[in-house]
């Protein structure tokens, strides 16, 4: 077979998080229940945003669309996860690897820039209050989560094509407990440096196209909330940033750790800062966004308030 343009592998195993048999059911019910709350709090937030007027705003029209990639992003890994933890031979096809890696390059993309436009959005909340209805008008907001997608779509259609156009003719397992990029180079037995270098171009343009708007917006976040004199009002205004400052944080911290490492980082820090960005952070978003705001908890109460009623009735 050509190599480059062929591969020789028709399927690969997945070495998984762990070889321990001890380990094995205990993971298994632990991301049992990370997958259930995520699930529940991905789709609750989303069909509450929904059926909410309080919360139909730009904020959470933004979040309703972060938990519904968080909730894709998280059923794209752990479902395949869990049956790893139960089979003999973690095994899957060739093609099956590159639908994974593409839909987890699209949804991991589409996290990234999504966390950007919220930014951009408590932004302009915070320092152009008064020209908020007119800047995010429902045309821009929908024109800033159409080209989150199409971002998405593009840097997975890339990364997936270069991958699946190396030739594996050698091992076919992969040290990883999915089909991602790195831990595929690593098994390529046709490297391309050049090629290479220009996909970890991308992945850095695609982390730092997102890390700086999202710096520059809170330096001025930040810059106004300090000139507010009550302590009310910068408490009030800082609380609307909290949620996203926190999400922010642990998403990138762990995606950089992962991409960004010297190259004798050891396999299994990988596989840990992996799984927080994979499977941890589609889970805590939603608490994060419920427990620390007082728009989604009212609208939780209403709503339970008025199911009880109607049930009382």
């Amino acid at each position: 077979m050509d190599a480059g343009n062929h591969s020789s592998v028709s399927y690969f195993i997945l070495e998984g998080l762990t070889d321990e048999p001890g380990l094995q059911l205990p993971l298994l019910l632990l991301f049992l229940l990370i997958y259930m709350v995520s699930i529940v709090g991905n789709l609750g937030l989303v069909f509450l945003i929904r059926i909410s007027s309080q919360l139909h705003t730009p904020m959470y029209y933004f979040l309703s669309n972060l938990s519904f990639i968080d909730l894709c992003y998280s059923s794209v890994i752990i479902p395949k996860m869990l049956m790893n933890f139960v089979s003999e031979k973690n095994s899957l096809s060739f093609p099956e690897c590159m639908a994974q890696l593409f839909f987890f390059c699209f949804f991991g993309i589409d996290d990234s820039y999504m966390l950007t436009a919220m930014a951009y959005d408590r932004y302009v909340a915070i320092c152009k209050p008064l020209l908020y209805n007119v800047t995010m008008s429902p045309r821009i907001c929908f024109l800033l989560v159409t080209s989150v997608y199409t971002m998405g779509a593009l840097g997975a259609f890339v990364h997936t094509s270069y991958i699946s156009s190396r030739s594996f003719c050698g091992t076919n397992v992969i040290h990883h407990y999915f089909c991602d990029i790195l831990p595929l180079l690593n098994i390529s037995c046709s490297r391309d440096n050049t090629k290479e270098l220009l996909v970890m171009i991308l992945v850095g343009f695609n982390v730092f196209a997102c890390v700086l708007p999202i710096f520059i917006s809170y330096t001025f976040i930040l810059s106004s909330i300090l000139q507010i004199r009550s302590a009310e009002g910068r408490s009030k205004a800082f609380s609307t940033c909290s949620s996203h400052l926190a999400a922010v944080g642990v998403f990138y911290g762990s995606i950089i750790f992962m991409y960004f490492k010297p190259s004798t980082s050891d396999t299994i820090q990988e596989k840990v800062a992996s799984v927080f960005y994979t499977t941890v952070i589609p889970m805590i978003n939603p608490l994060i966004y419920s427990l620390r705001n007082k728009d989604v908890k009212e609208a939780l109460q209403k709503f339970l308030s008025s199911r009880i009623f109607s049930e009382s009735v």
